[in-house]
């Protein structure tokens, strides 16, 4: 793969872990996976639970931060690598969930944290309309996602669609997933890795065979 380290990112629901794990397996590639389940804060927050919002966007924070940083100690860029979000979702998030006050105190420790985190060679990011990405949701069934409301995760899909309509960092490839399931089809993930062995500079779209 000509990019050694390629991060997989999308909204919640989206699919991104999944591929990342099934071209992890097809390319021997070592694989980076935000540990969502570790965050004892993000049930609380789910369930509206006061404060709960700052606790988790800080946790998650400080281990995407401790992730990325075992990176670059350990050297695992001398074989391909791909993660499942890009550490710019943290601020995302924090602009989505956080009142003021607390921004103000996060964007302090984001901007710290942020420029020692390594960049990827390549982002490629999975979209879906809203209603699927609920469908996906509810069809994996976590406990922690059972209170997540359909607003909410259009809130989420709009501001990552926002982002990425501006993102410029690194070259960029836009996946179409609303009618392919990468977790059953063999055939449309040898077509993405495809498109990821293809890329250039810029920005690129692509609508998987099985969303025809």
């Amino acid at each position: 793969m000509a990019y050694q380290y390629v991060a997989i990112e999308g909204p919640i629901g989206v699919g991104k872990t999944t591929v990342v794990e099934r071209l992890g397996e097809k390319l021997e590639a070592n694989t980076v996976l935000e540990d969502w389940a570790t965050n004892p804060f993000l049930q609380p927050f789910y369930d509206g639970t006061d404060g709960a919002a700052f606790q988790t966007e800080l946790f998650f924070l400080l281990l995407r931060y401790r992730q990325q940083q075992e990176l670059v100690q350990r050297q695992l860029f001398a074989q391909a690598t791909l993660c499942d979000y890009v550490f710019e979702k943290s601020r995302l998030f924090a602009y989505l969930n956080l009142d003021d006050s607390e921004l103000m105190i996060y964007e302090k420790l984001f901007t710290l944290l942020s420029e020692s985190v390594p960049t990827p060679d390549l982002v490629v990011y999975l979209q879906a309309p809203t209603e699927v990405l609920m469908k996906r949701v509810k069809t994996r069934g976590r406990k922690a996602e059972e209170h997540l409301s359909e607003e909410y995760l259009g809130e989420v899909n709009r501001a990552y669609n926002h982002y990425f309509f501006h993102y410029s960092a690194t070259p960029l490839l836009v996946v179409n997933t609303n009618d392919v399931d990468f977790s059953k089809s063999s055939e449309d993930l040898d077509d993405l890795l495809r498109q990821i062995r293809s890329m250039g500079k810029g920005t690129q779209y692509y609508v998987p065979q099985g969303s025809a």
